[in-house]
């Protein structure tokens, strides 16, 4: 009898790799409907054609439309809040998108779980809204304040869940550099690296799908989870792929891209102060207080000196050999090597 035994799922944003990958998951599972809402009709298109499964039901609509929110919501058990924008030089170009989307979008289906009596939602957030210095990052950073603070206005025993899981780089997603470097490979052409030095966080599709289950099993109103991932440098991982693919191309370096940073933190320090270690996992616990401090102090906490926040610069890094080693768990890196 698994989590989602006889329940209806909801993905937002579901034509998306990560939906994708829920899919394969859950599929053959007992789950007894799966909804995917996207406003993407090409892709919905492609995906019931390869699927050709009748627990997975589409609908087309945008979480910037409430109105289109509400027509997928009855009878919905768990929903996985994927939709966002995420490109971050794109972003930056059109803060405001990012806005309806990642802000407004959001809080949209979270209202709508509310109303409905869903029971759990996870919001998928990402490593950029930890310091964040660019539009997409801040733009999921209060993503995550409207998740929590709806969160906290429910309360501990409420019908409706939710919480939010933050995660770093997911290899080969929509918007990573590992699809532009194989492509730039096969083709012969140099792998162009903005900055060699630069790290991020390495994590597969299966560890990301492995956080919301994490979440949706564990979690408690206003929890943020994060997983615990290794980190490489993109010098690094552009090696990795040059010799895994037997090729002769070179690195050429191009500079930085509108708002990237030199590495990713998952954690603030501020969040590591209190931050329960969960093996695999951080659970951040959401801060209950209320505007009225006075009644906890007057004058603030201190925290710790010797916390740090968590990192791509101090996590575990990956050497060529082993970033190959990951790489290798990737579908379309093992068919184009014709591992399987």
């Amino acid at each position: 009898m698994s989590l989602f035994s006889d329940k209806v799922l909801l993905i937002t944003g579901g034509t998306g790799s990560f939906g994708n990958a829920v899919l394969k998951r859950l599929l053959d599972s007992d789950v007894r409907e799966i909804r995917i809402f996207s406003r993407d009709e090409k892709k919905q298109d492609d995906m019931r054609h390869r699927l050709q499964n009748q627990k997975v039901k589409f609908y087309i609509g945008d979480v910037r439309d409430k109105s289109s929110v509400d027509s997928v919501m009855k009878g919905v058990d768990y929903i996985f809040s994927a939709a966002a924008l995420k490109q971050v030089p794109s972003c930056e170009f059109f803060p405001m998108q990012a806005v309806h989307t990642n802000v407004i979008g959001t809080d949209n289906v979270l209202e709508s779980a509310v109303e409905h009596g869903v029971k759990n939602v996870v919001v998928l957030s990402t490593d950029k809204a930890c310091y964040p210095i660019n539009a997409m990052g801040i733009s999921k950073a209060m993503m995550e304040k409207v998740a929590v603070a709806k969160a906290r206005s429910l309360g501990e025993k409420s019908v409706t869940t939710i919480c939010c899981t933050r995660y770093g780089n997911v290899m080969a997603s929509r918007g990573s550099v590992i699809p532009l470097f194989v492509d730039q490979v096969k083709k012969g052409l140099d792998l162009t690296v903005t900055d060699p030095n630069m790290t991020r966080f390495m994590m597969t599709l299966d560890d990301a799908v492995n956080l919301v289950f994490f979440a949706f099993e564990h979690g408690r109103n206003g929890d943020l989870f994060i997983q615990k991932a290794p980190a490489a440098t993109i010098g690094t991982l552009a090696k990795a792929i040059i010799e895994l693919y037997g090729a002769k191309s070179e690195i050429r370096v191009i500079g930085t891209r509108h708002g990237e940073k030199l590495y990713e933190s998952l954690v603030t320090r501020e969040e590591m102060a209190k931050a329960e270690n969960m093996d695999e996992y951080f659970r951040i616990p959401c801060d209950g207080r209320d505007l009225n401090y006075d009644k906890y102090f007057i004058e603030g906490k201190d925290i710790e000196k010797s916390v740090m926040d968590y990192h791509s610069h101090n996590t575990i890094r990956l050497s060529v050999e082993s970033m190959k080693e990951l790489l290798l768990k990737l579908d379309f890196i093992r068919k184009d090597l014709q591992l399987d």
